[in-house]
């Protein structure tokens, strides 16, 4: 019969073909993925960068990206991962909301291109358990130590203009982190404005005051930036990186124990310090900008030009990543 054995053909091949879609389904992202990343991908982070932490430590970006070379740079701080992402020495970075207004003012050339979700609660100002100092007012006439340029320097013009005084009544120390927590210990400074794990690490050891937190005065986001090459050239390695750091996101948040081991076993920082900050991040997806995000960006901007902290004005909006057009 013909005709049957055609129709038997036929179905068995529609069959065979369901199956090989089905089969092709279960395959990880990266296999389906048909990106041209670039043969060298530099990455920048901190110690705070979470997803990052977990991506360089569970080799993701090297099973998503197997036909490049990626390269993993750590920095102490946002201003000095920014100043090489702006030479040519990295294709992607992490940092806080300051040091992108920074660069941007400088004319430094790269972009916004994604961000994580605010995070008010890990940022603050401490001062010594036995410190006279109770109020933001009483940071007038003090010596505040913090990284120039960093979420801290933006948390401590905002702490200032809440309490009433001018950025001329206080004496800023530019300290790094490290060195800023020697000062600290050693009572150099009246207080500190840092950031997490720095910030949980000195709750842990010191068990200083806090004096403020992040929360009605700096969001404190972390925003994702990239070299114009990237973004021109790879916009897909942009948003397969996205898709790699909301996965670790998700891995932080169902499996807390095995993350904190992570980043624990890659900072050296005590498992106490690595979940007391991790307790205190959001659930922390990455996407591209969103216009709440850049206003709230332009917002930074506006109050370091306020206080003359920049030399110029910036417009955030003129270096944000517009996915589906080149930069």
């Amino acid at each position: 019969m013909p005709n049957q054995r055609t129709f038997l053909d036929a179905r068995r091949r529609m069959l065979g073909t369901t199956a090989a879609l089905l089969g092709l389904s279960t395959l990880p992202r990266w296999a389906l993925a048909n990106e041209a990343a670039p043969p060298l991908l530099r990455v920048g982070f901190q110690k705070s960068s979470v997803n990052l932490v977990i991506l360089k430590q569970q080799g993701a970006l090297e099973k998503r990206f197997p036909n490049s070379k990626v390269q993993w740079v750590e920095f102490p701080a946002g201003p000095q991962m920014l100043e090489a992402l702006a030479v040519g020495s990295l294709e992607f970075a992490m940092t806080g909301d300051s040091p992108p207004v920074f660069a941007q003012s400088a004319g430094k050339d790269l972009y916004y291109v994604g961000a994580e979700p605010p995070k008010p609660l890990s940022s603050g100002i401490l001062v010594k358990a036995d410190s006279p100092l109770r109020t933001l007012a009483d940071l007038k006439g003090r010596k505040i130590a913090f990284q120039k340029g960093s979420s801290a320097h933006y948390l401590t013009v905002r702490a200032l203009e809440k309490a009433g005084i001018s950025w001329s009544d206080v004496t800023p120390i530019w300290l790094a982190p490290a060195e800023a927590r020697a000062a600290f210990e050693r009572g150099s400074v009246d207080a500190w404005a840092i950031w997490d794990p720095f910030y949980a690490a000195t709750e842990v050891d010191v068990k200083p005051r806090v004096l403020t937190n992040g929360v009605g005065l700096s969001n404190n986001n972390s925003f994702y930036l990239a070299s114009k090459p990237l973004v021109e050239q790879h916009p897909q390695t942009v948003k397969a990186l996205f898709d790699e750091l909301t996965r670790a996101d998700a891995y932080v948040q169902s499996h807390r124990k095995e993350a904190a081991q992570l980043v624990a076993d890659f900072s050296g920082l005590g498992l106490a310090t690595v979940h007391r900050f991790i307790a205190r991040r959001p659930v922390s997806p990455v996407k591209p900008m969103w216009p709440e995000v850049i206003a709230d960006q332009q917002r930074v901007a506006d109050a370091f030009f306020k206080q003359n902290l920049i030399p110029k004005s910036v417009k955030v909006a003129d270096i944000v990543w517009k996915p589906g057009r080149t930069a």
